[in-house]
């Protein structure tokens, strides 16, 4: 809002309000009220959280050793990251960006799905909302998000093309029109998009409307995936926010070479109209969760529920998605990958016992993080267990902070991908 009322006073020579213009001044003032706003009143929350006895199920010793210090702990602290992101958003972001709209949205979609959640485990049952209504609620946003992409005529791109000069060097320019376009980028490869269209070319006439179906389908699936992948994650204190606070300065970087015209063409990737805002959206969010950590860190205060976790992997997502960047994910979002694949593992593995009436285990527990807490001695000794590491229990500190590094060590690649081909 404040965008379009300064703008309104540059007309008339008003000294300072062409500021507004900038994308680097508007993200700046995002990121400290963000930091503001989450750290401020988070304080008040934990305490109305604490007067109304609204915290999580006491959780079990045999899973969790730290779980006798964690209780009474205040839960849904994903109000906090939501709220101390919409804000600046509203106030700093242009309200009319489509990119803009599209992440409020999954924003407060995936948030109130969450919060449903959340309620059901204080209130009804501790084990909350049945998977398959999470799943629906999930799959009806990446729906939605990929049926806008398609059709709306704001969401283009100017594909990138690479042309000989002089014979010998290839010169990367921009088509002038932006375009509805099927492409993505592949990580890794010199010439790297990929078209979706281009992939269901067997549908002849109707591969541009058939490589569109694809893309919502990936959509949906991308969104779906990441967002119960960081839900699972947040299984420790300060994990799954330190963990996409570090994801999200990647997709900030990815994100302004994208809406930078100059930066595009040398970096060989689609240039995307209006994506700057994305920009203005990182920062309040990544602000949000770096001021969450500051309850949120061990020992925690609050815990963010799944409030904040299914939002977090569900913004992550669509955020990639929209600068068709979907394919990097794997490697961007490895610590979420990791905790996925590891229950699935962890799961058909048990099953396969099961029918033979063995105690069949990959890891000591599932999912990946929960196998470095278990201390000596703690599962049944007629549990067979495929990947007996680490010996020991590690200090949940130490675990979240280790997930910390690897995270930056995936992120830093992601970002590399821009040049290594």
């Amino acid at each position: 809002m404040l965008y379009y009322f300064f703008r309104y006073l540059g007309q008339y020579g008003i000294a300072g309000a062409n500021l507004w213009h900038y994308i680097s001044f508007r993200a700046v003032l995002t990121l400290v009220l963000s930091l503001l706003i989450s750290m401020w009143f988070g304080e008040y929350f934990i305490r109305w959280m604490r007067r109304h006895n609204a915290s999580e199920t006491q959780r079990d010793v045999s899973i969790d050793p730290y779980g006798v210090e964690k209780k009474g702990v205040p839960t849904m602290g994903g109000i906090i990251i939501i709220i101390a992101t919409v804000v600046p958003c509203l106030l700093f972001g242009r309200l009319r960006n489509i990119y803009m709209l599209l992440m409020l949205a999954t924003t407060i979609w995936l948030a109130f799905l969450g919060f449903a959640d959340d309620y059901i485990k204080m209130k009804v049952s501790k084990d909350g909302m049945r998977p398959i209504y999470k799943l629906i609620g999930q799959a009806v946003l990446g729906l939605g998000i990929g049926l806008t992409l398609w059709l709306s005529p704001d969401a283009v791109v100017c594909e990138n093309v690479s042309i000989s000069s002089n014979g010998t060097e290839n010169v990367v320019i921009h088509k002038s029109e932006p375009v509805k376009s099927t492409i993505t980028t592949i990580p890794f490869l010199k010439n790297n998009n990929l078209s979706y269209a281009e992939v269901m070319g067997f549908c002849g006439k109707y591969k541009r409307a058939a490589g569109w179906l694809l893309f919502v389908i990936v959509t949906t699936f991308v969104v779906m995936a990441v967002s119960n992948g960081s839900n699972l994650n947040d299984g420790m204190d300060g994990m799954c926010a330190g963990n996409s606070a570090i994801m999200c300065v990647a997709l900030g970087v990815l994100a302004y070479v994208s809406s930078h015209i100059e930066m595009a063409s040398y970096l060989n990737i689609m240039y995307i109209p209006g994506s700057q805002e994305l920009v203005i959206f990182l920062c309040a969010f990544i602000g949000a969760l770096v001021g969450f950590l500051w309850y949120n860190a061990y020992p925690a205060q609050i815990f963010m529920g799944d409030t904040g976790s299914l939002a977090i992997g569900g913004i992550i997502a669509v955020l990639a998605i929209i600068i068709h960047k979907e394919l990097l994910i794997p490697l961007l979002c490895f610590v979420f990958l990791m905790e996925s694949i590891s229950v699935l593992l962890q799961t058909q593995y048990a099953k396969m016992g099961n029918r033979r009436g063995l105690k069949w285990r990959v890891f000591k527990r599932a999912p990946i993080h929960d196998t470095f807490r278990v201390k000596p001695g703690q599962l049944p000794s007629n549990f067979r267990i495929l990947i007996n590491w680490p010996k020991g229990c590690w200090l949940e500190s130490k675990i979240t902070t280790r997930f910390w590094i690897v995270s930056i060590i995936m992120a830093a690649l992601t970002i590399v991908t821009l040049k290594i081909r």
